[in-house]
């Protein structure tokens, strides 16, 4: 019943957090020559995270000549790749709610739906694990490469010091941080429902029926030792 409710709200919360994701910084660039400073310099970037195709137009604080730069890295594959699961897991969630709901007979029948539902459920639950280790690596370089104190390097105006470069507006990354943490609960979830889906099928049935066996030759065995005790023990002779 908790697959049902919180792995779609899971999943739903993991894409979304991390898909719907943007933002970006302010720097300043306050030249010697005040008529070449810009002290409002807007960088937007979202996701899939591909920050070496954002530009943006600096100061060189020389003249009104000024340079267009780009950020660096890509992350875009660890953070589809993480919306993907996201997404197909949203999906199946759906699909064995309705099954569990309205074809609980079908589903049980010749105890097909249960195997695949259980080989589906430990999928994703290493799809899970990987997925979210990953974007948790592609999350923390991403915050590294949108540091405005690492992106004031990149510029030439602020390599002289006559001229003075500062961040005016960092990047909020909590929504970011909120889909790593979703993706470790939907791996804790998809991970811990394993159990309940291995004791649906057909294997978890035919491994109890050996100890009710054994507990029957064993029972056999003693009461066979009982009767050949009466018969053969010793006797009194009169």
């Amino acid at each position: 019943m908790c697959m049902v409710i919180f792995a779609p709200l899971f999943a739903i919360f993991a894409f979304a957090t991390c898909g719907g994701y943007s933002g970006g910084l302010r720097l300043s660039v306050d030249c010697a020559n005040k008529t070449e400073s810009d002290l409002n310099i807007d960088i937007a970037f979202a996701y899939p995270f591909r920050l070496h195709q954002v530009n943006f137009d600096v100061p060189t604080c020389e003249g009104k000549r000024r340079e267009k730069l780009f950020l660096i890295g890509d992350f875009s594959s660890s953070a589809e790749f993480f919306v993907t699961i996201a997404v197909f897991a949203f999906l199946y969630s759906l699909a064995a709610t309705v099954v569990y709901i309205f074809f609980q007979n079908k589903y049980r029948e010749n105890n097909r739906g249960p195997l695949i539902d259980f080989i589906v459920t430990v999928v994703f639950s290493f799809m899970w694990l990987v997925g979210s280790s990953a974007w948790a690596k592609g999350l923390s370089d991403l915050k590294v490469a949108t540091d405005p104190d690492e992106v004031l390097l990149l510029m030439s105006a602020c390599k002289q010091q006559t001229n003075k470069c500062m961040p005016v507006h960092r990047p909020v990354m909590s929504s970011l941080n909120t889909s790593v943490v979703f993706g470790f609960l939907n791996f804790i979830l998809w991970a811990g429902n394993i159990w309940f889906v291995f004791k649906e099928t057909g294997w978890h049935s035919s491994g109890m029926r050996h100890p009710p066996d054994t507990m029957e030759k064993q029972s056999s065995s003693f009461n066979q030792g009982g009767y050949n005790q009466d018969n053969y023990g010793p006797t009194d002779n009169w």
